[in-house]
């Protein structure tokens, strides 16, 4: 059955066909995540106040507030299921965008670029290479 979408560039509607198929063949280092751990501030010694940088309420001058012009953006750590592998700290963007998610992988390209990949993608796509020594 003949699939349409919008026609953006004319108006109307168009006919697509099915998106071209791909096969894997690139390496990539990864690690099956563990545990996804939000970032929590420290105990503080006195008083703070109860405001925010990012929602313009801080009031500047307490240990809190210092804590956060320290920590801009909320971080994130990704627990490897190794213990072995040393944990990875992301920002709250990277995990507004990948919303990983015990169980599925950190996995990191040639070029540097980190995403997430849940379990069953992974692990039909890509085969673990054994160490040489």
């Amino acid at each position: 059955m003949p699939e349409y979408r919008p026609d953006y560039t004319g108006g109307g509607w168009k006919q697509v066909s099915r998106l071209p198929r791909y096969r894997c063949h690139k390496e990539v280092s990864a690690f099956k995540i563990k545990q996804v751990v939000r970032e929590k501030p420290p105990a503080f010694e006195r008083p703070t106040c109860k405001g925010s940088f990012v929602f313009g309420s801080a009031c500047g001058h307490c240990e809190h507030c210092e804590w956060e012009r320290g920590h801009p953006g909320q971080r994130w750590f990704l627990v490897p299921e190794d213990p072995g592998i040393a944990t990875v700290a992301v920002d709250s963007r990277w995990i507004a965008k990948h919303d990983p998610q015990p169980g599925g992988y950190y996995v990191r390209y040639a070029d540097a670029y980190a995403s997430y990949s849940p379990a069953e993608a992974f692990e039909s796509g890509y085969t673990l290479i054994p160490e040489t020594t």
